[in-house]
């Protein structure tokens, strides 16, 4: 039987491996069959053939047939996408609660512990890394939003204050915000839903003179970008973050001066 490429690696989906794709397919197209049958039709070493077939019965792809030679029968694949949606959630489930956990118990205090030692040891021009892809970029801008404790300072573009509304105000529904947040950017009709919503949490002023695209916490961590997010694919989105003090407060003096001057 030949397989499409294509075809076999959607099948991933399903979260089967090379060899259990074939087989399922295959079974799929015979109705039932024998493991010799199903080897010969889908390319499978016969040696791998019986624990492949195995591992599918678990994962609820495929049933057994008792009788002599033993068969084996498809089950139907709107079925098995229920049953893998289950078998996801369930494990995903069980993931959230270890991790939780985790987060309260003895081990991360000992991880953050060394996390901290370490740190201490770091020079200050190291504390700096790039950020590749929008999804990164705002995992990043997550995570200080949620840690910092005294300031967040933002300048971005038209588009890129909805983009941060909906992520502040997720942020907010989960977990109170400390620090006090100021944002510049255009107001314009595109935004103003985005505006009316993150105005609950953060003072906003506008300024379509400003092409810029970075954040300041707590007085002493910038993220810049360093695409224009109007031409520039999500995936292929930049910035830095960097760690420093002295360039924090220097862009800060700015904000401030800016901002004085802005409705």
């Amino acid at each position: 039987m030949i397989f499409e490429n294509d075809f076999l690696a959607k099948l991933k989906d399903f979260g089967l491996n090379s060899y259990e794709s074939k087989l399922w397919v295959s079974l799929l197209s015979r109705g039932n069959s024998t493991a010799g049958e199903l080897s010969d039709i889908s390319n499978v070493p016969r040696s791998r053939t019986y624990d492949v077939l195995e591992s599918l019965e678990r994962k609820g792809f495929i049933t057994m047939k008792l009788g002599k030679p033993i068969k084996y029968a498809a089950v139907p694949p709107a079925e098995v996408v229920e049953k893998v949606k289950k078998r996801i959630n369930n494990e995903t489930t069980s993931q959230i609660e270890s991790l939780n956990t985790l987060k309260s118990g003895e081990v991360i205090k000992e991880l953050n512990t060394l996390h901290d030692k370490g740190f201490e040891n770091i020079d200050p021009s190291e504390l700096s890394g790039s950020l590749r892809g929008r999804l990164n970029v705002y995992n990043h801008f997550s995570m200080k939003v949620k840690n910092s404790k005294k300031s967040i300072s933002i300048i971005t573009t038209e588009t890129g204050l909805v983009r941060k509304a909906e992520e502040i105000k997720r942020i907010a529904g989960n977990k109170k915000i400390n620090a006090k947040i100021r944002i510049i950017a255009p107001i314009t009709s595109s935004n103003k839903k985005a505006v009316a919503e993150i105005s609950k949490f953060a003072d906003i002023r506008s300024s379509d003179k400003l092409v810029s695209r970075f954040a300041l916490f707590d007085g002493n961590e910038l993220m810049l970008m360093l695409t224009d997010d109007e031409k520039t694919h999500p995936s292929y989105d930049a910035g830095v973050w960097i760690n420093s003090t002295f360039l924090v407060e220097s862009l800060e003096n700015m904000f401030n001066e800016t901002w004085k001057n802005l409705k």
